[in-house]
């Protein structure tokens, strides 16, 4: 596990970290082996969302930095022909690789059974839907402007850097990867501090919150709609205060968000 002797000075910020050695199977037993209700709120909230569109009618939707949660992945599988999780750390894609190949682990069927209640239009069974998802070992921020009709991310610009300006800048990159106009869904912790998973080193975290949602999404998406999510006691306390969701649209052709990612890839 990378982890400097000495912090470095100023804000820990994505490259710092050592995503590859993510504790995965602490991840999991800390967060996902049983639905808490914060898991039910962000299930009907995208449920919701995707029940809007017609199964199969989404060519190609991402998920922006999948790391090791099935949830978002099975409720993209009734209106999104190809999913592509794109996800950065070794060990999330070994994760990941495993379950699409030798099918999800007892403890995801439950999630998948309560996505199915809430979208039957979803296949009958987790397999099935995870079969849409295509696991891409790569970092988001290569990822080309304007590939995808609708992008999914959970839990992550505001989990991997302390650095508030970085989470800016991969939120603007996360938004420019949906064509003009396409679609956007997302959850983020409330005021998410640093943070500690199991026994392993502390993983940088940057505190937002609705206002800061606004602020960073605002100028480059309409119909932004934002939901909060208050704490959650039956999960690990990792210092937040809940959550906030959103969903969107980015704007038309030759919109704030081209010109956005543009800029940050300069």
């Amino acid at each position: 596990m990378k982890e400097p002797a000495e912090r470095p000075p100023g804000p820990v910020r994505n490259d710092d970290a050592d995503w590859d050695h993510w504790p995965v199977l602490d991840y999991l037993a800390e967060n996902y082996r049983e639905i808490h209700p914060c898991d039910a709120a962000v299930i009907r909230h995208h449920s919701a969302f995707y029940r809007r569109f017609a199964p199969g009618s989404i060519a190609r939707s991402l998920e922006f930095g999948a790391g090791p949660n099935l949830y978002p992945l099975m409720l993209a599988g009734a209106a999104s022909r190809r999913v592509d999780a794109v996800e950065r750390s070794a060990a999330n894609v070994a994760y990941l690789t495993g379950q699409l190949s030798h099918g999800p682990d007892e403890s995801w069927q439950a999630f998948y059974a309560f996505c199915r209640e809430l979208d039957p239009a979803l296949p009958p069974t987790a397999t099935q839907a995870l079969a849409r998802v295509h696991v891409l070992h790569d970092d988001v921020r290569t990822l080309p402007a304007g590939t995808y009709e609708l992008a999914s991310m959970n839990f992550v610009a505001e989990s991997i850097t302390e650095d508030f300006e970085e989470f800016a800048q991969l939120c603007r990159i996360y938004i420019a990867t949906v064509r003009p106009g396409g679609l956007l869904v997302a959850s983020f912790m409330e005021n998410m501090p640093t943070y500690r998973i199991g026994t392993a080193p502390a993983w940088p975290g940057c505190p937002v919150d609705a206002t800061v949602l606004r602020e960073v999404f605002g100028p480059y998406t309409d119909d932004l709609v934002l939901t909060h999510v208050g704490p959650d006691p039956t999960r690990p306390d990792y210092g937040d205060t809940g959550m906030v969701l959103l969903r969107a649209r980015t704007l038309g052709p030759g919109g704030k968000a081209e010109a956005a990612l543009r800029d940050d890839r300069a």
